[in-house]
């Protein structure tokens, strides 16, 4: 092989070699701002929280790709008239009991995830999965559930309560695909099945997704 055909190849080589780079330079950047778009202020939280880039893509990918074997189903009309009622009995029981009223809306989330198809393993994986779907409101479940930490610690007063009582409701409303002020004025539906939102006077009860 003469030295002009050596040129030849090693310039050949040398321009395949950048556009390899630059296409991976473009993929990723194009992955960046995909995962971006999709998380929103998310994707800022969890590169904070790994301290990595290309770590922090990599969860949240992996966490795309695990919500995607789930079969998450909207709810219908009569469930979602039957969560919105029993918020907003919820709601009505904080004055009296602010501690049982923000236990059970944790546990009304519960319900209405399980209801929806997602697996609610544990605080930090449900928490997970939400941000998938609804990563603009995934934060106001973190900050009612560290309000429930202080609470279990007797650290939270009743306004720290109404607090996680609103972080609670942003995020239900949007599992139930609603608006907060058409709860308000849900109609009674009568023949409602029972289930453990029915029974949220009861003090024997489960905790929620403990964080």
């Amino acid at each position: 092989m003469d030295s002009q055909t050596l040129i030849i190849v090693g310039i050949t080589v040398a321009v395949c070699a950048v556009i390899a780079v630059a296409a991976w330079v473009i993929f990723n950047q194009m992955k960046t701002r995909r995962l971006k778009q999709r998380f929103g202020p998310e994707y800022d939280h969890v590169v904070e929280r790994a301290r990595d880039r290309d770590l922090a893509e990599a969860e949240l990918e992996k966490r795309e790709q695990r919500v995607k074997k789930y079969r998450i189903v909207p709810l219908s009309e009569h469930d979602r008239v039957h969560y919105e009622r029993a918020w907003a009995e919820v709601q009505n029981r904080f004055v009296d009991d602010p501690e049982e009223a923000t236990k059970e809306g944790n546990e009304l989330i519960v319900e209405v995830m399980e209801k929806r198809g997602y697996p609610v393993a544990g605080f930090e994986q449900a928490a997970a999965d939400l941000s998938v779907d609804y990563p603009l409101v995934v934060d106001h479940y973190r900050a009612a559930s560290a309000i429930a930490q202080r609470q279990r610690r007797g650290e939270a007063n009743t306004e720290d309560l109404r607090q996680a009582l609103v972080h609670y409701r942003a995020l239900f409303h949007e599992l139930l695909e609603t608006s907060p002020e058409r709860s308000q004025s849900a109609p009674a539906h009568p023949g409602v099945a029972t289930s453990r939102s029915d029974r949220f006077a009861k003090k024997s009860r489960r905790g929620g997704v403990r964080p």
